[in-house]
């Protein structure tokens, strides 16, 4: 039986609602942008506080990258971004067929086990993990970002409830053409579940580009450091530009910006019928 039909008045009462809504989330990420171009001139504490600058600027952009190796932490940051998204994609996705596919003994008690990681504080882990960086070498290094973020248990679950999903028939298909369980999850698997995979990549890709403790902690090299790290060195004891810390964030938050722009479209349910078919 079909709804009846909305009233005018309540789908205009709906969208300012959710106009109100947008407004109240992109005020911060406005003020932000204002304040960064704001000219040196101008007093970002006026009061009432002034949203559009009035004399708009670059200059604190110019003094963020003249004044500050932001290229160095933006490739760092970069880099340890990237091969953490492909080392969660590759691990989890292999982690997750066989406890969504296989049968073996135990399966239900490892697959509550991963579950269970999830719910450990990074605090209570951080000093073994630093203790363990230190024991194999990895202290100071990129490495020490990377390895601990090569697989999640979120990513394990994610995965394992995508892969469930996936019509048995697909399998069958793939494993009379002669595919191996490898083949399998390449040709099958890995297709179907190419919105919960890019979803995995944007929660592992944001959760690592902006982490601020663990870099922290980990690393002492400032030619290592990593944009969180980076803007810190923005506040200094003695003086706080806030215009630099506003150009710094707005900088940190580009690339999560356009990520999401670029990977919102494939977001989508994917069908099965674009795995590979017999």
């Amino acid at each position: 039986m079909n709804a009846p039909n909305r009233s005018p008045l309540a789908t205009g009462l709906q969208l300012a609602l959710l106009l109100l809504v947008a407004v109240l989330l992109l005020l911060p990420l406005l003020w932000l942008v204002s304040t960064s171009l704001k000219g040196p001139a101008e007093d970002i504490f006026t009061s009432p506080p002034a949203l559009l600058p009035s004399q708009p600027s670059l200059e604190a952009y110019g003094r963020l990258f003249a004044a500050n190796p932001m290229g160095t932490y933006l490739l760092n940051s970069t880099i340890v971004s990237a091969l953490a998204v492909l080392a969660n994609l590759l691990f989890c996705s292999l982690a997750a067929y066989p406890l969504a596919r296989m049968r073996f003994r135990g399966r239900g008690l490892v697959l509550a086990l991963v579950v269970a990681t999830i719910l450990i504080p990074f605090q209570v882990v951080m000093i073994p993990l630093y203790l363990l960086m230190v024991q194999i070498g990895l202290r100071n290094t990129l490495w020490a970002l990377i390895v601990p973020q090569a697989a999640t248990a979120f990513g394990i679950f994610l995965l394992r409830q995508s892969f469930l999903a996936v019509p048995v028939e697909l399998e069958e298909a793939a494993r009379i053409d002669g595919c191996t369980p490898i083949g399998e999850w390449w040709n099958v698997m890995l297709p179907a579940a190419r919105a919960d995979l890019i979803t995995l990549a944007m929660f592992v890709f944001i959760g690592t580009w902006s982490d601020f403790l663990w870099p922290l902690i980990i690393l002492d090299d400032p030619t290592l450091y990593t944009l969180p790290l980076g803007l810190q060195q923005l506040a200094s004891s003695f003086s706080l530009d806030w215009r630099l810390v506003a150009a710094g964030s707005v900088v940190s938050i580009l690339p999560v910006l356009l990520l999401f722009v670029l990977l919102q479209r494939y977001i989508l349910p994917s069908a099965s019928g674009d795995a590979v078919k017999g």
